[in-house]
């Protein structure tokens, strides 16, 4: 028996890939920092010198996190020494972040470079970070009575944010 679940906040990316609400060139994260969103409304968890942790507006798991550097570079070898050092620190943090507040059994940390990766919004690089847990399923497959109970996003970045502060 396959049990229903609602992701609703998925639909979007099944449905298109992306926003595609925006006629910009700019990624979505170039316009999110462009935006008068708060940090609160924009899902922005972290900001560092030259990069930032922001939820993923359309998650694997509940408290799927991202670290991305403020420019919008597609490769790794086009971030500045600064950028690259920043950035593996801010993942260090997130991981440890992610651990304290969901206490993943494992984690996936990864980037998807360049859209044949993979890779959704390929003009600008980002981290994810996932906490895993034995028995969960990749995307969306469910089966025999197994139930996602997903964690809504203002929710998980509050825990994550609030995590943050305390961890550094």
């Amino acid at each position: 028996m396959l049990d229903h679940i609602w992701n609703g906040w998925r639909a979007d990316y099944v449905m298109h890939g992306q926003d595609t609400r925006s006629t910009s060139n700019a990624s979505i994260f170039t316009q999110i920092l462009n935006s008068d969103l708060s940090d609160e409304q924009s899902y922005i968890v972290h900001r560092g010198k030259t990069v930032f942790a922001i939820m993923n507006a359309f998650p694997y798991t509940s408290g799927h996190l991202l670290v991305v550097p403020y420019r919008e570079v597609a490769d790794l070898e086009m971030l500045s020494v600064d950028e690259t050092s920043e950035l593996w620190a801010t993942v260090t943090d997130a991981t440890k972040v992610i651990k304290a507040v969901y206490k993943p059994e494992a984690l996936n940390v990864g980037l998807n470079l360049g859209a044949a990766a993979g890779g959704s919004i390929a003009q600008h690089l980002h981290v994810h970070i996932v906490g895993r847990w034995s028995g969960d399923t990749n995307f969306m497959v469910v089966t025999a009575n197994t139930k996602i109970l997903p964690e809504a996003l203002d929710v998980s970045a509050s825990r994550i944010r609030a995590a943050w502060k305390v961890a550094n």
